[in-house]
Formats: C-alpha cells, sequence, structure tokens
C-alpha cells in the first residue's frame, strides 16, 4: 500500500530558513549562502520521507516566500512597477514583489483560505505578458533525483492561480481572470514537458479552489484546462489535490471527470463529507488519495479509527489504487516533535508534529497492506486513552460558566455614537487621531533579556527593570512623534497569542513548534488542551506601568477570543465555539481589570476573525455568530467612557462588514494599505459605519518608508468616503517585525500627515 505526503514544512526543525532570509536580506550573507541553506534542508526533508517509507514525496513545494509567489515567478506575471523584461527571475524581483523596494511598494498579501499563512496576491489582466521565467520545478525535481529521492512536482494548478488573483490596477472590473487561460496553459506545457523529460512520472496540481462554492463557468474552466493539458500529460501519472473542506457535490462530479488526471486526493479530516461521494461513485482505474492524517493540527492520529475509514475506501477504489494521504500540506503544523526535551510528557504522547505524522502514514500504509506493527498501534491506542481520561483536560465550573453564555446577547448597553461623545469627552483627542497597532520593534537586547529571564540567568527585578526601561523609550518616542494614543511597545511579549496562552490555565507550549506564517515570519502557536481560564490578571501591571509614564491616553493591549482560537492548536475533542466562549471568559476578566486599574483605551485585537471564516457560504452564518457574540462577551460591562479598539490585518473584509459592524467595537484598526484600499470601496457602496476607523496608511511588512505626501493622499482618499469626525490614522498592523530606524521615519511621516490634512480641513471651513 502506497503513501503519499501533500507537502511539508519548509523553514526547518530551528527555524534556519527565517535566519538564512533575514540574513540575506540585512545584506549579511549572499544568494548563494541562502541557496545553500535551502538546498540542505530540502536534501534532509527528501530523505527523512525517504527513510521513512514514503512512496509519493512531494518536491517543489520549498518557497522562499510562498507557492504562489512561485508560480507568479514561473509565469513571469511580474507587474510592471517592478522593472523586469525577460530572464529567468532572481531574488532581487522575487522579493521585490513580496516585501516591496525603497521606491515600490509590494503586491498585496492576504491569507491563504482559512490559515494562518499567507500569500502574495498576483496581480492580472489584458495587459499581461506571461512567459516561462523561473525553472524552479524542474530544478528542484532533478535536485532530488541527483539524491537518489524520486518525488513528484507540485504546482499551483492554472484555474486555483487565476482563481486566487486579483485584478491588477486600472483593470476594469468587468475583466475576466479565467480568460488568462489561454495564455498560462502554453506555460504549463513547458514545465510539464521539462519534467516529463527530467523524468518524473507523477506530477501534482493542487487546486484547492474545487472546495469553494463554485459557479458553472468556474467548474467548466477546469474541464477545459485539463482537456487542453491532456495531450503534454500523456505518459504522466497526475494527481489533483484538494484540501481544507469537503468538495461540493457538482465540483466533485468535474473533478472526476477531468481529463488525463488519473489520481484525485481529498482532505478526509476537513472534508467527511466527501467519503460519501466517494462512496457513491469513484472513476474506475484512478487513484484515490485518502487525506486521513491530519495536516493543521498537531493530535496523534486515532490510527485504529484511520484504518476502519481506509479499509471501508478500499472496498471502493480497490486495494491497488488507495494511497494513504495527509489531509494537506504539513506546513501548517510544527515540525518535529523530537526537539520537544522540555514539553510534559503526558501531554507529549498526545501529539505528533510533521516529522511523526509521516511516520503516521506510513504505519497506516502498511496495517492495510496487512503489515500492522503492534506496538506502536498498541501506544497510540494508550496515548488516546490517556487524553480522554484525563482530569488536567475539564474543569467544571469553566464549562458550566462557558455553558451558561447560551441565550444571552451580551451587549453594551449604550449605542455607539453616544458611547463615542462620552470617549471625546473624556479622550479629548483631535480629529484624525493617530495612534499604532500595538507592537514596537524586538530588538536583540530586548529578545536577550526575555531569553535570560525565562532561562532564571537574571532576576525577576532585573527583568522588570529592563522591561520598564524599554517602555519608557517608547513611550518617549510616541511622545517625541506627537501621536495621541499610545501604546506600551508590547516589549514582555515575544508572541501576542503565546503570551496570552503562558497566562491561561488550559494551554500547553513548545520550544520549537514554529510554523511559517510568511516569508521568514514564523509563530509557535500554543496548544489548547484542556478547559481555558484566567488565575490572575495578565497585563494589568504592565498597563498601568506604561500610562503612569504618561499624560496621554495609553492603550492596554490584548488578544480576542477568536484570534487566540484560531492561532493556536486548538482540541478536537469539542466543538471549537465552546472552547472560544471560554477564552472570551477569560478575557472578559482581564478587560475589567484593566478599567479598574486606569486603563480607558482597551484594544481587543481580532486579527484572525476573517481568516476562521469557513470555506462553505452555508456556515458561515453560524461561525460569525459564534466568534462576534464572543468578541462582545470580553466588554459588554466596560463603561461608555472606556473606548474598546479591535484590529484586523490582511484578509479579505468586505464579505463580512456586517459582522465587523455587529462587532459593536468603538475603533476599529484595519489593513487596507496593501490590498489598494480595497476595504473603502464597501463604504463607497453605501454602508455605513458609524464607530471610529482607521483603515490602515502604510504596509509594515514592507521596509519601504512611505512619505508623507503618500500617507496624506491616503488619507485624502479614506475622507472621500468616511466622515473625518470618526477616521483615526494608523499603520496596518504591528511594528515589531521592523526596525527602529524604518519605524521612526515612518511615523514622523504618518503623524505629519496627519497634521497637514487636519489643517487643510481647519481651512476649509
Amino acid at each position: 500500500m502506497a503513501s503519499h505526503i501533500v507537502g511539508y514544512p519548509r523553514m526547518g526543525p530551528k527555524r534556519e530558513l527565517k535566519f538564512a532570509l533575514e540574513s540575506f536580506w540585512d545584506g549579511k550573507s549572499t544568494a548563494d549562502d541562502l541557496k545553500k541553506v535551502s538546498a540542505d534542508l530540502r536534501s534532509d526533508i527528501w530523505k527523512q520521507m525517504s527513510a521513512a517509507g514514503i512512496k509519493y514525496i512531494p518536491s517543489n513545494t520549498f518557497a522562499y516566500y510562498d507557492q504562489v509567489l512561485d508560480t507568479t515567478a514561473m509565469l513571469g506575471a511580474v507587474p510592471p512597477r517592478y522593472g523586469w523584461n525577460s530572464g529567468e527571475i532572481g531574488f532581487d524581483v522575487y522579493f521585490s514583489m513580496a516585501r516591496g523596494n525603497a521606491s515600490v511598494p509590494a503586491m498585496e498579501m492576504t491569507k491563504w483560505f482559512d490559515t494562518n499563512y499567507h500569500y502574495i496576491v498576483p496581480e492580472l489582466g489584458p495587459e499581461v505578458k506571461f512567459s516561462y521565467a523561473s525553472h524552479k520545478a524542474v530544478n528542484e525535481y532533478k535536485e532530488a533525483k541527483a539524491l537518489g529521492v524520486e518525488t513528484v512536482p507540485v504546482l499551483v494548478g492554472p484555474v486555483s492561480y487565476l482563481l486566487l488573483s486579483k485584478l491588477a490596477k486600472g483593470v476594469d472590473k468587468s475583466f475576466d481572470l479565467l480568460s488568462l487561460l489561454p495564455k498560462i496553459l502554453p506555460i504549463y506545457k513547458e514545465v510539464i514537458a521539462e519534467l516529463k523529460g527530467a523524468g518524473a512520472t507523477w506530477i501534482q496540481f493542487d487546486e484547492p479552489l474545487f472546495v469553494m462554492d463554485l459557479e458553472g463557468h468556474k467548474l467548466q474552466a477546469f474541464s477545459g484546462a485539463y482537456a487542453e493539458l491532456e495531450s503534454t500529460l500523456s505518459g504522466l501519472n497526475v494527481l489533483v489535490e484538494t484540501y481544507f473542506a469537503d468538495v461540493p457535490a457538482e465540483a466533485y462530479k468535474t473533478l472526476t471527470s477531468l481529463k488525463g488526471v488519473t489520481a484525485f486526493g481529498f482532505d478526509l479530516i476537513r472534508g467527511t463529507k466527501t467519503i460519501d461521494l466517494i462512496k457513491s461513485g469513484f472513476p474506475k482505474d484512478k487513484y484515490l488519495f485518502a487525506g486521513v492524517v491530519d495536516g493543521r493540527n498537531i493530535w496523534a492520529n486515532d490510527l485504529a479509527a484511520s484504518l476502519i475509514t481506509l479499509q471501508s475506501l478500499e472496498g471502493v477504489v480497490g486495494k491497488d489504487k488507495l494511497v494513504v494521504s495527509t489531509s494537506c500540506s504539513l506546513l501548517h503544523t510544527a515540525v518535529d516533535l523530537v526537539n520537544e526535551t522540555k514539553l510534559d510528557a503526558e501531554i507529549k504522547s498526545w501529539l505528533a508534529f510533521a516529522a511523526q505524522k509521516v511516520v503516521e502514514v506510513d504505519a497506516l500504509a502498511k496495517a492495510l497492506a496487512g503489515q500492522t506493527n503492534q506496538s506502536f498501534f498498541s501506544a497510540n491506542a494508550e496515548a488516546l486513552s490517556s487524553r480522554r481520561s484525563s482530569p488536567r483536560v475539564t474543569n467544571q465550573s469553566v464549562q458550566k460558566a462557558a455553558a451558561d453564555l447560551k441565550g444571552s446577547d451580551h451587549r453594551r448597553a449604550t449605542e455607539v455614537t453616544a458611547r463615542l461623545d462620552a470617549q471625546q469627552k473624556k479622550l479629548n483627542l483631535p480629529i484624525l487621531p493617530t495612534t499604532t497597532i500595538g507592537s514596537f520593534p524586538q530588538t536583540v537586547e530586548l529578545r536577550r533579556v526575555r531569553r535570560e529571564y525565562k532561562a532564571k540567568k537574571i532576576s525577576e527585578e532585573d527583568y522588570v527593570k529592563a522591561i520598564k526601561e524599554e517602555i519608557k523609550k517608547v513611550v518617549d518616542i510616541q511622545e517625541d512623534l506627537d501621536i495621541d494614543v499610545l501604546v506600551h511597545g508590547e516589549p514582555e511579549r515575544n508572541d501576542m497569542v503565546e503570551y496570552f496562552g503562558e497566562q491561561l490555565s488550559g494551554f500547553a507550549f513548545t520550544a520549537n513548534g514554529w510554523v511559517q506564517s510568511y516569508g521568514s515570519r514564523c509563530v509557535k502557536p500554543p496548544i489548547i488542551y484542556g478547559d481555558v481560564s484566567r488565575p490572575k490578571p495578565m497585563t494589568v501591571f504592565w498597563s498601568s506601568t506604561a500610562q503612569s509614564m504618561t499624560k496621554r491616553p495609553m492603550k492596554g493591549m490584548l488578544t480576542g477570543p477568536v484570534t487566540i482560537l484560531n492561532w493556536s492548536f486548538v482540541r478536537n475533542d469539542q466543538p471549537r465555539h465552546e472552547t472560544c466562549y471560554q477564552i472570551a471568559l477569560a478575557i472578559k476578566d482581564e478587560v475589567e481589570d484593566l478599567e479598574k486599574g486606569g486603563i480607558g483605551v482597551i484594544q481587543i485585537d481580532e486579527a484572525a476573525l476573517r481568516e476562521g471564516l469557513p470555506l462553505r457560504k452555508a456556515e458561515h452564518s453560524f461561525y460569525l455568530d459564534w466568534a462576534v457574540h464572543s468578541f462582545r462577551i470580553t466588554n459588554c460591562g466596560v463603561q461608555d467612557s472606556t473606548q474598546i479598539h479591535t484590529h484586523m490585518c490582511y484578509s479579505h473584509f468586505n464579505d463580512i462588514i456586517h459582522s465587523i459592524i455587529d462587532m459593536d467595537a468603538d475603533v476599529i484598526t484595519i489593513e487596507n494599505s496593501r490590498s489598494d484600499e480595497k476595504l473603502l470601496s464597501v463604504f463607497r457602496e453605501g454602508v455605513k459605519y458609524g464607530a471610529g476607523i482607521g483603515p490602515g496608511v502604510y504596509d509594515i511588512h514592507s521596509p519601504r518608508i512611505p512619505s508623507t505626501d503618500e500617507i496624506a493622499d491616503r488619507v485624502n482618499k479614506m475622507l472621500a468616503v468616511l466622515e473625518q469626525n470618526i477616521l483615526w490614522v494608523n499603520p496596518d498592523c504591528g511594528l515589531k517585525t521592523r526596525k527602529y530606524t524604518e519605524v521612526k521615519p515612518a511615523l514622523k511621516n504618518m503623524v505629519d500627515a496627519a497634521k497637514l490634512i487636519r489643517s487643510q480641513l481647519s481651512s476649509a471651513k
């Protein structure tokens, strides 16, 4: 019985790629150095999967930024502003598209479906001249082959690529991106021909759009594209891979009828209904790649249950045509549990990271072939039993408190317009008030202090002193810049979700459980294994300390319950919304303690609210109801004069704008700049918004420093659709990943732009 891995983490067990990328970007290493690190990582990954017995090993899943940007490079779809005309696309153009440069901004970045991974959105239109401009897929296949490892080259499928794209600036909205298929398919044919010439026998097309609600003409585009590729694909085994949700019935018919395709991959963890479609009819003599090992969470697989599922599918498709696979790329999980030498032994026994999931896939494939590893299966059953019966998992009082929330709405008693009046009397802010999103740069010295404190190399007294000094520095910088509402810079936090999780019950933490978010940005998601509560205040001391250093309003900074949920590895033994309500109650306690501690502005970030939206429209309403309710629970008890902010970043918001309004925050700050002010279109189309809003005026994920005039121009575009009395001026997101040499001039220009517009508005009266 064969085994397959959809994709694998690419940063290395201890973030080797992250450090190599940052060293290259900082000019401390060469392109050859970066290429060597990545080649070594690829070699290790391929050899590891080969040694584990995996038959279908992926290649071309290793990206320096993301796989969609790799496809943009392959197709030569470089926007004109980057000055590329022809030839193989190098790092300079590639990273300029991802990060911008001194003269031009980066391309838009957004979430990859409902994950915390990001991709760079292609900008396409009728004038784009496509050409075969990156041979990465072929080169990596050859690289693996030279190491003695036969791989399955993976490409983002042509239809999904176009549907994941956006119209380039100035392109008429009526333009159909799918009309570009005839222009990109010849390049796909060139790539396929080269892979065949290099000896490839399998090729994988990732077409995740099949799980979405697609109109008929989009499904027809898949049929037409693969019919066009059929002759070129002749002689190859072709796998079309889907993931993250059920494939709708109509899409399933289209998918399983594609010309030239010999295998179909399905996520059977998040797409359990797809099993019924397979059982009701699967094409004869085709391969089924059954994704029964979860690629998005870190819990050990229930091997016995998975084996039963596989045996039932074997009866449908036949023993020789069933391949055991992961549900999606392992990119979304941590790398290797072996690196967790300090993790609680009982909790560790419940887990499986990417390296362990590879072993699970192989063990299931062998068991299906009658070669069951009894000791491995017995240990797995024992671990599952331990988790089910552990008293650490359940807290009856927490369960009761969450259950008691049912049937209540949890809204603040006063309408937002009246609250804003009360808050203005207290805060006395100018029009177009300026603020930042929370974090300031995390310096080497600051990281050293936190690291030494955790290792008990410095005393708590020395640690508190160092953090207070950092807060004072950040406060002074903001006062010098004349920012209106300050933040304390979050110097005590390495990662905001991890920081809160460390102080809540029901969470566990890893030392090296890093997951890539975008480029070199890695996060270390906490593990929610049990019921959640707040044993004691978490941020009150630091926020009150910061407020004592200034007469200006100081924001208390919290992470919202939905974001904590979506940016954690969440327990899978109860519905997600029940866990979210538990977190909401814990944050509610913190909000009320902050208010008692004299903090009059409290930001509760819900950066990941949109990220958790189910992929199918029929499931949107239920998710949005409990997600918005969870946010309202956190602040429903504060006074009218306490101003509640929230923040969201890097997702498509227009389709959920009414749910965002229903959150009933006093002020929302939201990504806007990198997406060409796409957010503002909802207000142009008549959506009324009465609360405060700060559509970000510059992109913090790029090192580029915007000018005062550029920011002022953005503010003026906002004023064309938003009332001046509700508009805030702020960056797109937190400043943690930037350097002070970038942050200070960018914020100065932001404040200067706000003052310039204020002056113009005053003169116009």
